[in-house]
């Protein structure tokens, strides 16, 4: 009996060029639509690890969610357990805790309202307008860490 491999969909050359890009523009300052660089240390190499990230801010909390699934950086971050976000010379450092399925859908739901144009590729049919049933099925597919940030 094998066992099933958690959901990732890894980026193809143009998506690693695009997100270069765009962690190149957040380092610099520029931030399209509220992404950030994420760093946060390998679990593995212990250095730190950068990657553009979409903050998704739900009802007042702020959210990091893997649209790619179970990634090296959410890999990290549940061993990490924070990390910072940068934009220019704003850092800010936080603490992340990951949600559980049950609280995931309406979280899931709103970042596909805001994010879907670049990210519901990776969602496998799901959109902003799918039910909560299909919103539910998805959940375990997507980590999605609630953000306190320090300072």
């Amino acid at each position: 009996m094998s066992q099933q491999q958690p959901y990732y969909r890894e980026a193809g050359a143009v998506a690693r060029r695009f997100n270069r890009a765009v962690g190149w523009l957040a380092r610099h300052g520029i931030s399209l639509l509220g992404t950030a660089e994420l760093s946060v240390r390998g679990r593995k190499s212990g250095t730190l690890q950068r990657v553009p990230v979409n903050q998704h801010i739900h009802e007042g909390v702020p959210y990091l969610v893997s649209a790619r699934g179970h990634s090296q950086w959410v890999r990290n971050m549940r061993a990490a357990g924070g990390g910072e976000l940068r934009v220019g010379r704003t850092v800010r450092s936080f603490t992340a805790v990951e949600v559980g399925d049950d609280e995931k859908p309406a979280i899931l739901r709103a970042y596909l309202k805001k994010w879907g144009w670049e990210v519901e590729q990776y969602f496998q049919g799901i959109t902003a307008a799918s039910s909560d049933e299909d919103m539910r099925a998805a959940a375990p597919d997507h980590p999605v860490f609630r953000l306190t940030v320090r300072g």
